[in-house]
């Protein structure tokens, strides 16, 4: 009798596991991320089910929100002024194995006051509430391709980015990354924005 129970009990918890499986799968496909750059309130991509692979791929995932320590920082691709004497420098645009985007850099306070980093995050709440205090608000803009381009994140709403970013003292400085779906390879340039940043172009290198 008891183990008539169990194989009961097995094959209930494989056919669940394998049911949470497909959802996930089915969860996380959707478009290539990006709608028309005019368009305000465009649809938000959700990650790829490429996103799940990561893992495998070596890429940054959610516990890791700093910057790569393989950054040369004195390599500047772009500036971009902020609101209270906070400036964006991009030092690194690379296209990883895997179909993604890298973007990494570092946001310094040039200003005579601490500022905080919340508005960074976006607008969207659930991704807000998910990743309190990152980068996920950032966009990429391929003009040239029409598309635009939001932060990776999984079926759970959490970001391939930065997170829990403090508020920054004046003269201090944040590292950040964030990862995208990758353009086409035939894509060399994009517009980059972070919230209450200016927009500025980026080269993609790789």
């Amino acid at each position: 009798m008891s183990m008539r129970r169990t194989t009961k009990t097995r094959r209930a918890m494989t056919a669940v596991t394998a049911t949470a499986a497909l959802a996930l799968v089915l969860a996380g496909c959707g478009d290539d991320g990006g709608e028309e750059p005019g368009i305000e309130g465009s649809s938000m991509a959700s990650a790829p089910a490429g996103t799940s692979s990561a893992e495998d791929k070596g890429q940054p995932q959610q516990e890791d929100t700093a910057a790569g320590e393989n950054v040369d920082r004195d390599v500047k691709l772009a500036e971009a002024q902020g609101q209270g004497g906070l400036v964006l420098v991009i030092n690194e645009v690379k296209r990883d194995s895997g179909g993604f985007l890298t973007v990494q850099g570092e946001v310094t306070n040039q200003g005579d006051r601490a500022r905080t980093t919340s508005s960074w995050s976006g607008s969207e709440v659930n991704i807000v509430n998910k990743n309190p205090n990152s980068v996920a608000g950032a966009t990429l803009v391929d003009r040239a391709g029409k598309k635009r381009y939001y932060v990776l994140r999984d079926t759970d709403s959490r970001c391939l980015c930065t997170t829990a970013i403090t508020s920054l003292a004046p003269g201090k400085t944040a590292p950040i990354f964030m990862q995208f779906p990758a353009p086409p390879e035939g894509t060399t340039e994009v517009d980059f924005n972070l919230p209450t940043f200016a927009t500025t172009s980026l080269k993609i290198s790789g």
